[in-house]
């Protein structure tokens, strides 16, 4: 393949400009604000559900609390029906007498029962309402964190993007005069070369291997002319040729 001097030379600038873009994409892949995201989103979930667990046992024992109060009342009036009863004389045989206050004892003893049940299931709520209150406020804090970190990854990324964009838009223009069978077996070499598709002969060594040519190719090289495109021998990567080559 031929193709003018200035032409591969060119070719070395749109290399570079290549690599510059391969950073960026790298860059914008890795920042550490993405890494930080990871974690703390999974501090969100865990807290959440964490959360979500405090306000369900709460909302349980809200819901136990009313009903073994509700118990409690109705043991209450049943007791105060009775005590009416016994207070106001109706009950004058002896063995009705003993029932009663046989029930009384009984409805005592089971209001009791109930109250400190009661008791129990409140301190239940409250402790569930602690966590609650106390996870929710873990979240809010993870929350605000995790919305800092995400204004920071997306200024990252924009300024990112944007040299992205002009260093693409350099491609372009660079690659408008270039022959585009040259660019095609470039793009095709780069592609099979961890993204290195040209690369500069500098004092007799390739740039693209770091490898140094023995006397046999460098012997080659200047006997080609100007034109004709050249091949490392080592990685096969297109050769360009500058004043620094130390032919």
């Amino acid at each position: 393949m031929n193709a003018a001097p200035a032409d591969q030379i060119r070719l070395l600038d749109v290399q570079a400009l290549d690599v510059r873009l391969t950073q960026l994409a790298h860059k914008r892949n890795n920042l550490p604000e993405l890494a930080e995201l990871t974690t703390l989103e999974a501090d969100l979930t865990q807290l959440r559900d964490l959360l979500v667990a405090a306000q369900t046992e709460e909302s349980d024992t809200a819901r136990e609390q009313t009903k073994a109060e509700q118990d409690v009342d109705q043991v209450r009036q049943r007791a105060a029906r009775d005590q009416k009863r016994l207070d106001s004389g109706a009950v004058t045989s002896p063995k009705d007498l003993e029932s009663l206050q046989r029930e009384l004892a009984s409805l005592a003893k089971r209001q009791g029962a109930l109250e400190d049940i009661v008791l129990e299931v409140m301190e239940r709520r409250e402790a569930a309402q602690e966590r609650a209150t106390e996870l929710s406020g873990r979240v809010e804090a993870v929350q605000a964190k995790a919305d800092d970190v995400t204004a920071r990854r997306d200024a990252a990324c924009a300024e990112i993007d944007a040299e992205a964009e002009t260093v693409t838009k350099e491609r372009e223009l660079t690659v408008a005069d270039i022959p585009a069978d040259l660019m095609k077996l470039y793009g095709r070499l780069r592609e099979r070369h961890g993204g290195i598709g040209a690369a500069r002969l500098y004092q007799r060594r390739c740039e693209g291997c770091r490898l140094e040519l023995d006397i046999t190719e460098l012997n080659d090289i200047r006997a080609a002319a100007a034109d004709t495109v050249m091949r490392c021998e080592n990685c096969s990567r297109i050769l360009v040729r500058t004043p620094d080559s130390g032919l």
